[in-house]
């Protein structure tokens, strides 16, 4: 019956991507993006993982959907006119398309019992997990600490992708200011419906991010989804109360704070590591328990992972937002 399920999904998802590439309106193309993440998320969720569908959920039909619109605010809603070169970019798209294909005949079977992670990698991590942490979300364990160095490096891509995104879009001849007239036109203000079960839902979409972020030990979660979900209900709430009642919650100096704080806690751990008479990002010697200090640390970098996801977010919506079309 999942297998059923599964191939109907991804029907779905192929119906839809054959959607976005061929509808014209860029509105339509964004929703139909929206879709296909949902899509793909249930289909994570059918091959247990879990980490992956939530992250594709609210990163992928949440907040990217939410930026797209933004930037289709600064361009046109139609697709331009092909151009000569369509033909050309067909032959690419579809030989790269070939390649993956072929590439993926070499894959273990789904579940196989003989694939190298099932071999070598994950048996040790399922056994290891318990006795040097002891958390029951053997993913939180291997990327907050097996695999800490990978994800101090990924806080660092968001934060540089995000200082990028600001320097592309944080003056032009359309940007705006608080305190502009056409600043506070921002929004749904003049939609009752979505200020009245916006205002309702607000309260439990950040309720629901500070769990998945401290729940992330126990549960799926953790810093990058709860940051993502944080910041969504955020930018609903300035979507419903305009720009500069969002501003005065979360200001730019604040915004800059958590972007870089994130980043700044989480090497902070790892330095912590080092003067306390162990390795960079070797949470064992926060405490005398070393398990104990491995949930401590992994609590931290959670948490600086989540800051510093949340302000690139904000950061981001609030640079399309301050520009005119």
């Amino acid at each position: 019956m999942t297998m059923i399920f599964g191939i109907f999904l991804l029907t779905l998802l192929l119906i839809t991507a054959v959607a976005i590439v061929r509808t014209k309106d860029l509105f339509v193309a964004v929703m139909l993006l929206g879709i296909a993440s949902l899509l793909i998320a249930a289909n994570f969720f059918l091959l247990d993982a879990a980490d992956v569908a939530l992250t594709e959920a609210a990163v992928g039909a949440g907040i990217s959907t939410v930026l797209f619109l933004g930037a289709l605010r600064l361009t046109w809603e139609g697709e331009d006119a092909p151009n000569s070169r369509r033909l050309m970019s067909f032959i690419v798209v579809g030989a790269a398309a070939l390649v993956i294909i072929y590439t993926t005949l070499d894959n273990p079977h789904l579940g196989a019992p003989d694939a190298p992670t099932q071999i070598y990698v994950a048996p040790w991590y399922i056994e290891k997990t318990r006795e040097f942490i002891d958390i029951p979300n053997v993913v939180t364990a291997v990327l907050g600490s097996f695999r800490g160095y990978d994800t101090l490096g990924e806080v660092f891509v968001v934060l540089t992708a995000g200082i990028g995104v600001l320097f592309l879009l944080a003056s032009g001849p359309g940007a705006r200011h608080p305190g502009d007239r056409r600043y506070s036109d921002v929004g749904l203000q003049q939609h009752l419906i979505p200020r009245v079960v916006g205002r309702m839902l607000i309260p439990f979409i950040l309720l629901f991010g500070l769990y998945v972020q401290f729940h992330g030990e126990y549960s799926p979660g953790g810093g990058f989804q709860a940051g993502a979900i944080i910041a969504a209900a955020i930018i609903l709430f300035a979507l419903l109360e305009g720009e500069e009642k969002a501003l005065s919650v979360i200001p730019r100096h604040v915004r800059l704070g958590l972007m870089a704080g994130g980043a700044i806690l989480y090497s902070a751990v790892g330095v912590a590591g080092i003067v306390l008479g162990g390795n960079f990002l070797d949470y064992s010697v926060l405490a005398e328990d070393p398990v104990k200090g491995q949930q401590l640390g992994i609590l931290l970098i959670e948490a600086g992972v989540g800051i510093t996801v949340t302000g690139v977010l904000l950061s981001i919506f609030h640079a399309f937002a301050a520009r005119g079309r």
